[in-house]
């Protein structure tokens, strides 16, 4: 593949517990592994955010959404196969994560990422990942690598390579959040 070096460069940042940039399937994020506390901790000091903020999690597939949701309600599966965009959803309930991804509430967002090189990257290492935006908290979200402050760059392990050329503008993913009793609320368009 294209990516693979990169693949397996980011696979031993995480593996050691460390902190990448890289492209998801919206913007460019920083990311590890969301079952390292640690990990989580540094990503929290590196965007100088509030750690009361809770972060977004990207998963491969169904499967491995299963073993990090308590109960996953059915109408998520329809809302992800009807978004022409990649959709984050927030569930009621998430599990097995390390602390400060979940919200207060114990609520946790999600995506099934289907980005070639996400998707590589997450299935090889078997976790999720974190993917927050690669900015300082309060700043604009990076529409590509050229919008990533030095900063931020220079504060994590690995950087992938693919893609940095990449000029096209892109977006953060709608969010929405799913009750237990089945209600859904647009968090962000």
């Amino acid at each position: 593949m294209v990516f693979d070096d990169d693949i397996k460069e980011a696979l031993d940042s995480l593996r050691e517990g460390g902190i990448i940039i890289y492209p998801t399937d919206t913007i460019w994020g920083i990311g590890c592994d969301a079952t390292n506390a640690v990990a989580v901790e540094k990503i929290f000091k590196i965007k100088s955010r509030n750690e009361n903020k809770s972060l977004l999690v990207l998963v491969d597939g169904e499967n491995m959404l299963d073993r990090y949701v308590k109960d996953i309600p059915e109408i998520a599966f329809e809302l992800a196969d009807v978004s022409d965009t990649p959709l984050t959803i927030i569930y009621p309930g998430g599990k097995n994560l390390a602390p400060g991804v979940c919200s207060e509430d114990g609520s946790v967002a999600i995506r099934i990422c289907h980005d070639e090189f996400c998707h590589e990257l997450i299935s090889r290492f078997r976790k999720p990942i974190i993917s927050t935006s690669a900015n300082l908290s309060g700043k604009s979200s990076p529409e590509n690598f050229d919008d990533i402050d030095n900063t931020i760059i220079e504060s994590v392990d690995y950087v992938v390579k693919y893609r940095q050329d990449d000029l096209e503008k892109h977006t953060a993913s709608p969010i929405i959040k799913l009750e237990a009793n089945g209600t859904i609320k647009i968090i962000r368009k």
